[in-house]
């Protein structure tokens, strides 16, 4: 029983962290559209430092506590749990990149354009529809 609880709470972790995932980088579009300096650009500071304080960052943390509590039930993983494992860990480092994206934002540099950030913005996307197909269809 205890495994199916851990496994509910790693979805649900999982999916506020997807969340925070895909719009953090819609927030750096709309901030760089509207200026890095005065009082907008000090209150897209503030949405993005709450995204990554309030969501991503206890998701991400509450998120490798799970899966790694799910590891130490022993359930039996084949190949697809390295494949798992391996998009996880991008999108860990995509989430690292996007918090030191907004250190540069803060500082008033914009190292990619909106139609660039548009594009990452896709990795979350495309990281999380293959998740899903190596854990419900197990294929290796």
């Amino acid at each position: 029983m205890l495994y199916f609880w851990l496994k509910a709470g790693h979805v649900i972790f999982v999916i506020f962290w997807m969340a925070g995932l895909f719009l953090l980088p819609r927030l750096f579009v709309y901030h760089q559209e509207d200026g890095l300096t005065g009082e907008i650009h000090e209150k897209w500071l503030s949405r993005e430092r709450k995204t990554l304080k309030i969501i991503l960052g206890p998701s991400l943390l509450v998120v490798w506590v799970l899966g790694l509590a799910l590891i130490a039930t022993g359930v039996p993983m084949g190949g697809w749990f390295v494949a798992k494992l391996a998009l996880v860990l991008i999108l860990t480092g995509y989430h690292v990149y996007l918090a030191i994206y907004a250190n540069k934002l803060a500082a008033g540099r914009t190292p990619l354009t909106g139609k660039q950030l548009r594009l990452i913005n896709e990795i979350p996307g495309i990281a999380m529809a293959l998740i899903v197909i190596l854990v419900v269809v197990k294929p290796f």
